[in-house]
């Protein structure tokens, strides 16, 4: 069954978290004086009026566990990403800065899934107040509209397992407390403590206080957004480097990990997690043929080249999506191996998007189990993560959600290519917005001109967006018949 009132009364609360935050947001128009402050007080306007309506429709919705069910949590999810996209797309519009709605909503869903890619051509012409707004999306984004609610407010009462289900993401589920609320605030808590203490290394390390904030938000969300058009690359600093590739490590592992190391003191749990073996494993494997390979071009010193590998391969592999340089400048075999990793994502439970290590851990140890059991035809091989047995079930979850997600990849590849990106500029899109990344391999180098892009291709792209932040299933399952049959 799908229970109507309580979807509106949910999406409701929701939309009026939205109002509140961009409400807040125009304090900051107010104080500096700047022009932006109409569309963030009609846009919160618009959403609070839009909220109450939500309310009003689902006010004797029922909080029980048995009446919220898991069709309920997904259509809550899906929904509300394109419900705050649309209303927190409203500030861009109202203020002008952005006059087409299309392209308003397209930064906007490119935001909450921390995916990056831009549709403002400069960046630097925007008011403070909406880069703050543009950056925020990506923080709210990055743990999840829906899972940062659930630590914040515990009025979804018992049913907030079945959001926690369709919202979580990763082939398994870890929890940190019996309590989906108590794992919520304790995961924000890690949340909070990365997002301060990169915005206070950034400002250490000379950025101003307005540009370490936004960056810190984007780095712990691992969503790319920039105040500046070069990106990183503005600041020519190597410890702000150093600092960004540190934070965006972190904010790529698994949280959960992050918790138990931070706050419980077990580093142990961490240093025996098979994820996140295989998570630095490939980071520092392909960070090593990035330097050699640039090493031996001679387009760097050996400092230079291991700062930028390590830099662009960090900055992909967690999807974050910054630039120190336009890397499709190197030798291709390089912008290749980059290509290759926007695959592979950070660990699941954390703010990155792609493929996940834990993914990428079961797939290679079952490639090499049906190896063993050509040879051995009647031996038994397990896979196993941190000592436990995966079961066939979680294996064909793996299986299946791999060949969506190179299936959506090639769908979109295609797609592309039908409205006139030429080869590489559309492959590149099409794995940019599916692993959100928000970077591009092509002839345009690492962003393509979103702003030439036909009407259609930018709504085609915030589907892959919200399709790859949601993995796959929890956005097609909406277009299966049989998910809305009433049983």
């Amino acid at each position: 069954m799908i229970h109507p009132r309580i979807i509106s009364r949910i999406v409701g609360i929701l939309l009026l978290i939205e109002a509140a935050i961009m409400f807040l947001c125009g304090i900051i128009p107010l104080l500096m004086t700047q022009d932006d402050l109409f569309g963030f007080i009609a846009a919160s306007l618009v959403a609070a009026v839009s909220g109450m309506a939500c309310l009003l429709a689902g006010k004797k919705a029922r909080y029980y566990q048995e009446l919220m069910t898991r069709r309920d949590g997904y259509i809550i999810v899906a929904s509300c990403w394109v419900i705050f996209s649309l209303f927190g797309c409203l500030p861009y519009f109202f203020s002008g800065y952005i006059p087409s709605f299309t392209d308003a909503f397209f930064e906007t869903m490119s935001g909450f899934t921390t995916t990056g890619s831009t549709i403002i051509p400069d960046v630097e012409i925007i008011p403070n107040g909406l880069l703050f707004w543009r950056s925020l999306t990506q923080w709210i984004g990055g743990l999840g509209i829906v899972f940062f609610t659930v630590a914040v407010l515990p009025v979804f009462g018992m049913g907030d397992v079945q959001l926690f289900a369709a919202e979580a993401t990763g082939p398994t589920r870890n929890k940190l407390h019996p309590r989906i609320t108590v794992s919520g605030r304790w995961i924000l808590s890690v949340y909070l403590f990365i997002t301060i203490g990169c915005a206070v290394c950034l400002k250490l390390c000379g950025m101003s206080l307005f540009d370490s904030i936004n960056h810190a938000l984007c780095t712990a969300a691992t969503g790319g957004f920039s105040t500046r058009n070069a990106s990183i690359a503005y600041y020519a600093s190597p410890a702000i480097e150093y600092v960004i590739t540190l934070f965006m490590f972190i904010s790529g592992t698994n949280y959960g990990l992050l918790f138990f190391a931070t706050v419980k003191g077990r580093v142990g749990k961490m240093a025996d997690d098979t994820e996140f073996h295989w998570y630095l494993c490939i980071t520092l494997v392909f960070t090593a043929i990035v330097a050699i390979s640039l090493l031996a071009s001679g387009q760097y010193e050996l400092t230079d080249s291991v700062r930028n590998a390590l830099f662009h391969v960090t900055a992909i592999i967690t999807t974050t999506g910054f630039t120190t340089t336009d890397y499709t400048a190197w030798p291709p075999f390089i912008w290749m191996i980059l290509g290759l990793c926007m695959y592979f994502g950070g660990c699941a439970g954390s703010t990155s998007g792609g493929v996940k290590s834990i993914r990428v851990a079961i797939l290679f140890k079952s490639m090499r189990n049906e190896i063993e059991r050509i040879l051995h035809p009647n031996a038994v091989l397990p896979v196993r993560i941190n000592g436990k047995v995966i079961p066939p079930q979680a294996r064909q979850s793996v299986l299946t959600f791999s060949i969506f997600f190179l299936a959506l990849v090639f769908f979109g590849w295609f797609f592309y290519i039908a409205i006139g990106l030429d080869i590489t500029d559309a492959y590149g899109t099409s794995i940019s917005c599916l692993s959100n990344v928000g970077l591009t391999i092509g002839d345009h180098g690492c962003n393509i001109p979103w702003d030439n892009m036909p009407a259609i291709g930018k709504w085609f792209s915030t589907l892959l967006m919200l399709v790859g932040r949601l993995e796959v299933f929890a956005v097609l399952l909406l277009f299966s018949p049989s998910f809305w049959k009433h049983y």
